[in-house]
């Protein structure tokens, strides 16, 4: 099933620039994903029976899928001599090379940096990893193992009970910090004329979200404590049970947020209470006050809570699940959703590129492509002929 081109995308910034993707699972894809949004021609590269990411079940099952739009798929074999040689190919008019394969594979198989970069000095070639330098280089690490080194398992859980979040949040957040060197870099090379190598990781990443709490603990001198047994900086900056047995966050974060929040749910009471006058006040009689917060909520269904803090423009939310979000009228009217077509044939509507820039459109050129979808195409561009091309796929160097 070919792809089909949903919209161009106009005047989108990185248009002209060429990357070559050796990745897999979240951290490469998702750095690759947003470079081939904002414009570039991404080529992911995967073995002739197709990325193993293609294959995974369970919470694996949207990743190639998500991850892998507004790209082309050249499926070859880059361990063999012929595969070698295209590869090289490619690399001398590549502008980016993103990797995310164990420690020193890349190098192993001949496509390390140093190799690469005298073929082409303009390579910004990204690699990302579990680690920066350092004494852990050499490990392999995942999203789940550095949120539990990194303390974000940690401060996720209750008391006693390390949970990793809820989505791939480092491997997404590792891969944004390489599209971020990566957007500095080529940045220097119009300087310069020279690219550079690039390195981003997972447990240096986790760290870096969790400097907020380092400083808290540095200040304080006291253990950090998870974030449900947290004293919130706000009075009233929780999740609230609602009458008819749904839940609504409500979050009060300034004093006239304080006031309408009294008026709109009827507590003049509350509003002329003396200890309750500041929001450090009402975290000083957290002990009493939150507790009857509580027990007024659940007076009101979840429907009158919205409703009256929104007339109130209080800061609210519903406890959403991740399918609420295909009928959300946010994302829908607004454009945030791309209509897709998946590679098993599923038709649906996906997260675009959270970012509004001048009137660039950042929408689906692409598909998630089919295994080796592209290679004819990218060969052929190359300069190989058919005879080749197809010499190429009945040695199962390549599929297209």
């Amino acid at each position: 099933m070919k792809n089909e081109t949903e919209k161009s995308v106009h005047g989108a910034p990185l248009q002209g620039i060429t990357v070559l993707e050796f990745t897999h699972a979240v951290m490469g894809p998702a750095c690759g994903l947003l470079l081939a949004d904002m414009g570039a021609s991404v080529m992911h590269i995967e073995p002739p029976e197709g990325d193993s990411t293609r294959r995974l079940r369970g919470f694996g099952t949207g990743y190639f899928s998500f991850y892998n739009r507004n790209k082309q798929s050249l499926a070859i074999d880059i361990k063999s001599e012929a595969g070698k040689q295209v590869i090289m190919r490619l690399v001398e008019g590549a502008d980016i090379l993103v990797e995310n394969f164990g420690p020193g594979t890349m190098e192993r198989l001949g496509y390390g940096y140093e190799t690469l970069s005298v073929l082409n000095p303009r390579l910004i070639y990204c690699s990302l990893k579990g680690f920066l330098s350092g004494p852990y280089e050499k490990r392999h690490a995942m999203d789940e193992v550095v949120q539990m080194m990194g303390g974000l398992a940690y401060m996720t859980g209750p008391v006693g009970m390390p949970l990793r979040a809820g989505t791939s949040v480092v491997d997404i957040t590792g891969g944004m910090f390489g599209v971020i060197g990566i957007l500095a870099a080529l940045h220097e090379r119009n300087q310069t004329g020279k690219g550079t190598f690039v390195k981003s990781a997972l447990f240096e990443t986790t760290a870096f979200l969790m400097g907020q709490h380092m400083a808290y603990g540095a200040i304080t001198k006291e253990p950090v404590p998870p974030m449900p047994a947290r004293v919130s900086a706000w009075s009233v900056y929780r999740t609230f049970d609602t009458k008819d047995g749904d839940a609504v966050f409500v979050g009060l974060i300034s004093e006239k947020h304080w006031e309408r929040f009294c008026k709109a749910f009827d507590r003049d009471d509350w509003l002329n209470d003396e200890r309750l006058t500041t929001n450090n006040d009402r975290i000083a009689e957290r002990e009493w006050f939150l507790p009857a917060v509580e027990t007024m909520m659940r007076t009101f269904t979840k429907a009158e809570i919205i409703s009256r803090c929104e007339e109130a423009d209080i800061t609210f939310a519903p406890i959403a699940r991740p399918e609420d979000l295909f009928d959300d009228v946010q994302l829908n009217e607004g454009g945030s959703l791309l209509e897709t077509l998946l590679p098993d044939g599923t038709r649906t509507k996906l997260p675009k590129i959270p970012l509004e820039m001048g009137g660039t459109e950042f929408s689906l050129t692409m598909n998630p492509p089919q295994i080796g979808e592209h290679t004819r195409e990218i060969l052929g561009d190359l300069g190989l002929d058919d005879t080749e091309i197809q010499a190429l796929e009945e040695q199962n160097i390549i599929k297209m």
